[in-house]
């Protein structure tokens, strides 16, 4: 199976990130935690510091199934000035790879026309970041080979409709109920 990677800046928005990991990794979904520095510790927008995976320099992307981007300030700021992310995320859509950015995060994909032509969501006040995007305001959005949330209450979801384009919809709602969601 292809890996997932979760890619972590310093302001990130915790419950996004990890939530996503979190669900992911009970979906039996390899998923590894990106850090943009060249630092393993990254420090989440409420003082929640993780330990990344691996350092995003140094990473093999060859076999990626989803790059996944959690939202926060500055954390999305910090994604979108990543230049190795940024040519990463357009490579990776050229391909037709899977891409998610959920809260602030989608502005990294709309500022780097990955949303063109496309049904989206974000954080209320990021919807001009969306260049190119139909801004449909709704919680979550899938439009072919992107998955946008529109904050930190969404991220289960948001994680249970990555579940759900990569293994089915019958694993999702397996993950949600085990989670005591139905």
């Amino acid at each position: 199976m292809k890996k997932s990677f979760v890619f972590m800046a310093d302001g990130f928005e915790e419950i996004e990130a990890l939530a996503v990991v979190d669900m992911l990794r009970r979906a039996a979904m390899p998923v590894s935690m990106v850090s943009i520095s060249d630092e393993f510790d990254v420090e989440g927008a409420h003082g929640v510091t993780i330990v990344a995976d691996e350092i995003i320099t140094e990473a093999d992307f060859s076999d990626a199934e989803w790059l996944i981007l959690p939202g926060g300030m500055p954390g999305s700021a910090n994604l979108a000035a990543c230049t190795p992310l940024v040519n990463l995320l357009k490579a990776h859509n050229e391909d037709g790879g899977k891409i998610a950015a959920i809260c602030a995060a989608p502005m990294v994909l709309g500022e780097n026309g990955i949303l063109e032509g496309k049904n989206a969501t974000c954080y209320p006040g990021f919807e001009d970041h969306l260049k190119g995007a139909n801004y449909t305001a709704s919680q979550i959005e899938r439009d072919g080979n992107i998955v946008t949330g529109n904050g930190p209450a969404q991220a289960i979801m948001f994680a249970a409709a990555i579940i759900e384009k990569s293994l089915g919809e019958a694993t999702a709602q397996r993950i949600l109920e085990g989670m005591m969601r139905k």
